[in-house]
Formats: structure tokens, sequence, C-alpha cells
């Protein structure tokens, strides 16, 4: 845990210029702590065995809340920008995980967390990323705790740098706004994949109860395989959904036959290798509208592809 020997609370006013990380513009620093002198227990390693390994550091302890104010935001939409930003700042990742992977309940409470409302984590969806690097005047860490709710995502940074008497700015909000994962209609898919990790593959048609495609040319399909023949190292799941029609296992059923439509339509049309595809299916469990109207009956029929590995 970290221990303050002295610190400032400041809540957020603005005015930081960009050193290390430059969050989107529709980020807002909810709180900040400094202490000149102390150390933190920066984990290593995932929580097992009733054991999670840290490296305890010391130095100048800065850590940050920030709330970026976007619905649906995925974690790895929040997490991949600040990644690259890091590893541009000759930074070495030597830790990262996610929710279950890192431990889950345990690991969430094993770290050193600001408190909510200022900061908020999510314990069935979160990532932990812990990086170093040596600069002029000594080994820098830095860590960062990801984490989203329905309406936000959060992110506390802390960082651990040699003392000093004033400190280089560690974040500012100038980067380009974060767009919720629903919001992202009008970006190309392969935009998408990127972005965020996963799409909807928006213009197929599914009638209730029916898991069979038509033959029409489906753009989002060709849009995929070009994506996927271009990366032959990236597997995707293409996950099936429904609306609320009938039980959740009849559901669950249909929705992975539908995925599984689309795997074949990928293969035997397109040309995607069969290795890169699995289908799954979801039934009505993550609707995207409302079951009561229509409209928002056919938005939940759909099948989504969400990247499940690459070469990184």
């Amino acid at each position: 845990m970290i221990r303050f020997w002295a610190s400032l609370l400041v809540l957020a006013a603005g005015g930081v210029q960009a050193q290390t990380l430059d969050f989107p513009s529709n980020a807002s620093l909810q709180v900040e702590v400094v202490s000149p002198a102390d150390s933190y227990d920066m984990p290593l390693n995932i929580w097992d065995r009733g054991e999670m390994p840290v490296k305890t550091v010391e130095g100048r302890v800065t850590q940050q809340a920030w709330r970026i104010d976007a619905a649906s935001l995925t974690t790895l939409q929040l997490v991949r920008p600040l990644r690259e930003q890091l590893r541009n700042d000759r930074y070495r990742i030597i830790f990262e995980c996610q929710t279950e992977a890192c431990g889950g309940f345990d690991f969430r409470f094993g770290v050193a967390t600001l408190p909510p409302p200022e900061m908020r984590i999510n314990i069935g969806d979160f990532r932990f990323l812990a990086a170093e690097k040596t600069g002029s005047d000594g080994p820098e860490y830095l860590t960062l705790f990801i984490s989203r709710t329905a309406q936000a995502g959060f992110i506390q940074v802390t960082h651990v740098g040699p003392l000093a008497q004033e400190a280089a700015p560690l974040a500012s909000a100038a980067a380009e706004p974060a767009r919720a994962f629903g919001d992202l209609a009008d970006i190309a898919l392969a935009d998408q994949l990127e972005q965020t990790g996963r799409a909807i593959l928006r213009d197929l048609d599914f009638e209730t109860g029916s898991a069979q495609l038509s033959d029409a040319d489906y753009g989002s399909l060709k849009d995929l395989a070009d994506y996927l023949l271009l990366h032959p190292d990236r597997t995707v799941a293409l996950v099936g959904h429904t609306d609320s029609a009938g039980s959740l296992a009849t559901n669950i059923a249909l929705s992975k036959r539908r995925a599984g439509s689309v795997l074949e339509r990928l293969v035997t049309v397109y040309g995607v290798a069969r290795r890169q595809l699995e289908a799954e299916g979801m039934g009505y469990l993550a609707p995207v509208s409302s079951n009561l109207t229509e409209a928002g009956r056919e938005a939940n029929r759909r099948v989504e592809v969400i990247i499940t590995s690459t070469q990184e």
C-alpha cells in the first residue's frame, strides 16, 4: 500500500500540460494525490493462491483519477491508446491483465486505489497495466488501473519517479474525444476493430426465430474478410444476439447458430481461414436497444465481431 508522509489533494481544475499521457478531451481529472517521498507496492503478476507478487518502489508518488464521460466504453478502448503512448515515451510494459485473469475480486482489493466517487472500479470489468523506464535521473514506474460503468470510463494513474521538488506534468486531456461503442456506426469496420476491439455487423438481417442469412451481398462481411485476410495472425469471435422472444436456452442456441451462419459465409464465400473464426451465442442477455419496440428488437438481432488474439 501507499504510505503518505506528505500529501496534497487537488480537485481537478484543468490547465495541466501534456507530458507522458494525453487523455481524450472528454476526460476530466477528478483528483490528484502527490507524496514527495513515498513508496508504492507495484503489482508484478496476478493474484494466485493467496499471493500477489509486488515490487516496492520508492520516490515521488503521484496518483490521479480520471473520468471519461461516454457511455458503453470498453476497457480495451480505454487502455489501447494509453499503452501506445507509454511505449512511445520509452516505457516497457512489464505486466498486464484483465478482470478474472488478474485474480478478480482478490486482485482488485489487493491494489491500492483512490476512493469513489472519484475512482470507480467495476469488479466485473477492469484492466491493470504496469510499466517502467530508466531516465536520466533514475528509474520511473507507472501503472494504470482501468474500469468502466455504464455511464463513464475511469482510469487511475500511479507514477513513481525520482525525488524532486518539482515534477513534470503527468497527463493532459487534449486528444480526440473517446466515443462509445454504440456511437461508432459511421467509422469503418477495420477502424472500429483497431480502436475498440469489436464491431457490430450492422447490415445482416435475421428474422425472429431464424438463423439463416439471405443470399444478399453484405458489405460488413466483405469488410471483415478484407481485415482478416490482411491480418492472418488475428482471430475473432463472432457473437450472435437475439431479441427477447422465447426462452433463454432457445435464444442462446439460436444466437450461436446465427454466428455460425456468418462464420460459414466468411469461409465459403470470402476465403477466410476457419482457424481465425469461432462462433458463440449470447441470446437476449446483451441488448443494444429496447425489446418493447419492433425497431429495438430488430437492432438486438445482430452478430458482433470481437478480436480475441493478435501478435502484440
